[in-house]
């Protein structure tokens, strides 16, 4: 979408209609839609339609009074500082509480009050310095800068712009607050790739570029280009999702205390080394998510938002509701046009800059509810969405981002970090919902480790499993995991290390004596991430190294473990190593998503579940016409089990845990055919037998 846009609302059909020199998008509310699909929500009809007449009256407003979405959302090329083509500098920033702004830098010497700002309309300030007389630019790549706020009472305040689009931490003897630098390379890199298409089945690996390497040091941009990619590729993974890339002063906070929102993390590299990752991931067919943190930002004045006016406020509430008590964080205002101006350009920068394909966007619980989901347990009563603690403002800049990006880019994609599973969230916004793609089955991970922290295997209760697995909205997209990064930091373990602990250190090679907890560690690795991968959601995300049980946990250098990397890295050559069990873990998971890529079970309808025994710790469900069959049960094999599936006909064995190319015991016979019987079971139409041995999945699949 480009050019002048403007609206217009036809009186008859109470549509709204955006106008563009090139196109034309009619919106028309379908939220009858939603009552029908969910009649529960009926009650709260009129709640949902005063939300949405919030999000169109602001849409509309939008248009009226900016040009378009399009312009509103495009203030990157005209906020911040801009060298242009003349060789000419502009300058522009929102400081509604400054008196005065300067720009100084290595241009002028430094001296703080030679080139000020003009003052504008609406809290804007502007700044045009001309070419050198020689046809120069004054301010040179590379060149420092910094913007000085004069406030109130008269005080100078060094600031970076909140537009800054390349930050650096400065020498040790210069001190810790970043430092902006000009960004205007002589030669910028060129994409070659065009963006994939959208996939049907998202298969996530989530990535920290900085802990991708294995040497204890913060890694490059460069080297996950060369290194990991392939790896990503080769396990059939096609969503790439970046983590920690816009900049954060703070390297422990892993990337969600952002100081820079238009700064990509200059500690792997700068700008154009981070496109040609993007450009390369998209020769392979892979999209690539930026996990964007418009949910709260860092209390950083120096280096940050916070304050850059001299003011409490700015961009951020005023009070204790502009602060985050948990996170010790600011907390936006979603009512100001300018901060509605700056998030969503944001979104757009990223998309046009760095052609990122969608977002998971961070902590949308914390921005849906003014407890910030603090302290609050959701049941599932629809009364504690459509009450007074949901941020209509926050909901309302989320759907607003929703509606943007999905009319701009067709093929994007957006995901929610919710875990209270507001309705409709991820409902198109013309149906009243939020527009999300997908949300996380954050209860998934939780359920995973309760039960390994909890739980004996042989008191596992498969019905609640099965229910957690399966408890998401109905036809709302969920992405299920096993785990993420949240259940590997400090304080916690990866799976891997919950089944397997100290163990892994001495009994993970091939030719270490038989360990019964290895043997159990690397069964119900393979049976989690399967049941999860096939029951748990439509979509799938995996944490860089999990696929193969990395150990241990996630710690990023800090003072409390002497500034040590030993823990915030990837040890590749573990699952490099053929004399090491880990291969057999990560073998199992590319063959997990390589299965999915050729019968696409992510992208049908969910799993029936017809077999959940709780005395056998059976569980067996059919999906995408593949038929699953779990045995939970630590000591106990079953010869002649009977199983529903859903078509008369001859099945074979398509994948089992139980290989020995995956670390198994090669029970099951893969000459095997199996053949339907006319008898009805768990609701199917059909069954079949089967043996299922004890600690192993396997997957059937209809003969032609």
């Amino acid at each position: 979408m480009g050019g002048n846009t403007s609206s217009s609302v036809n009186a008859e059909s109470n549509t709204t209609v955006e106008k563009d020199e090139d196109v034309a998008v009619v919106l028309v509310p379908e939220i009858d839609k939603l009552f029908d699909r969910d009649p529960y929500l009926k009650l709260h009809e009129d709640e949902i339609r005063r939300r949405y007449g919030a999000f169109d009256n602001l849409r509309n407003e939008i248009n009226d009074s900016e040009g378009g979405i399009a312009t509103f959302t495009s203030a990157y090329k005209s906020f911040g500082i801009h060298i242009n083509q003349d060789n000419s500098v502009s300058c522009k920033e929102w400081a509604p509480g400054a008196c005065q702004l300067y720009l100084y830098g290595d241009f002028n010497g430094w001296e703080k009050k030679r080139n000020p700002y003009q003052k504008l309309d609406f809290g804007k300030w502007e700044l045009k310095i001309p070419a050198n007389p020689d046809g120069t630019c004054p301010i040179k790549h590379g060149s420092k800068l910094k913007i000085v706020v004069e406030s109130e009472d008269g005080s100078l305040l060094g600031r970076l712009s909140p537009w800054a689009t390349y930050v650096v931490k400065p020498p040790v003897e210069e001190g810790f607050t970043y430092q902006q630098v000009v960004w205007h390379p002589p030669q910028k890199y060129e994409f070659q790739h065009s963006r994939p298409k959208r996939p049907g089945s998202l298969r996530i690996y989530e990535c920290h570029v900085g802990i991708a390497t294995t040497e204890g040091k913060v890694g490059s941009y460069v080297e996950f280009r060369e290194n990991v990619i392939p790896r990503i590729v080769k396990l059939g993974y096609n969503a790439l999702q970046l983590m920690a890339i816009m900049e954060h002063a703070y390297y422990g906070s892993f990337g969600y205390q952002v100081t820079s929102f238009y700064a990509v993390s200059s500690r792997y590299g700068n700008p154009e080394e981070l496109k040609e990752l993007i450009d390369v991931a998209h020769s392979h067919g892979l999209v690539v998510l930026l996990d964007v943190v418009h949910s709260h930002a860092s209390k950083n004045v120096l280096d940050g938002l916070n304050q850059f006016d001299g003011t409490d406020s700015c961009f951020f509430h005023g009070g204790a509701r502009g602060e985050h008590t948990l996170w010790d964080s600011r907390l936006f205002n979603y009512s100001s046009w300018e901060v509605l101006r700056f998030l969503l350009s944001n979104l757009r920068w990223y998309m046009e800059e760095y052609l990122f394909d969608g977002f998971r966007f961070d902590g949308v619980t914390s921005m849906l509810y003014h407890s910030r989901g603090i302290g609050q347990g959701f049941s599932g009563d629809y009364n504690e969405y459509f009450g007074l603690n949901t941020d209509t403002e926050a909901l309302c800049y989320l759907t607003l981002a929703n509606h943007m990006l999905h009319e701009m880019y067709p093929d994007v994609i957006t995901v929610a970090e919710d875990v209270s599973g507001m309705p409709a969230l991820c409902r198109p916004v013309s149906e009243g919902g939020g527009g999300f793609d997908y949300r996380l089955g954050m209860a998934i991970p939780d359920k995973w480790i309760q039960l390994l922290k909890e739980l004996k295997d042989e008191d596992w209760n498969v019905g609640n499993l099965v229910h957690t697995l399966t408890n998401r909205r109905w036809m709302e997209k969920t992405i299920a995991y096993a785990e993420s990064h949240d259940q590997a930091l400090v304080g916690d373990k990866t799976v891997a290390f919950w089944l397997m602990d100290k163990e892994m250190y001495t009994h993970m090679s091939v030719l270490s004596d038989s360990s019964p907890v290895i043997d159990r560690g690397i069964a119900l690795h393979k049976m989690i991430r399967l049941i999860t991968h096939a029951l748990g959601g439509e979509g799938y995300l995996n944490f860089i190294g999990n696929e193969f049980g990395h150990p241990e946990w996630l710690d990023f250098p800090r003072v409390g473990n002497n500034e040590s990397y030993h823990y915030a890295r990837r040890q590749w050559n573990l699952v490099d190593d053929e004399l090491l069990k880990y291969r057999y873990l990560n073998d199992f998971d590319a063959a997990m998503n390589h299965l999915e890529e050729q019968y696409g079970w992510l992208q049908k309808d969910p799993g029936y579940v017809s077999t959940k025994h709780e005395g056998d710790k059976v569980i067996s469900f059919d999906r995408a016409g593949l038929v699953f069959v779990f045995n939970f049960n630590p000591t106990q094999s079953f010869t002649d089990y009977r199983v529903g599936v859903p078509a008369a006909g001859k099945y074979r064995l398509v994948l089992d845990s139980d290989d020995h190319k995956f670390g198994g015991h090669g029970r099951l016979d893969h000459n095997t055919n199996y053949f339907s019987f006319e008898e009805p079971f768990g609701g199917r139409p059909y069954s079949t037998m089967v043996y299922a041995p004890c600690r192993t999945s396997f997957v059937l699949a209809p003969m032609d």
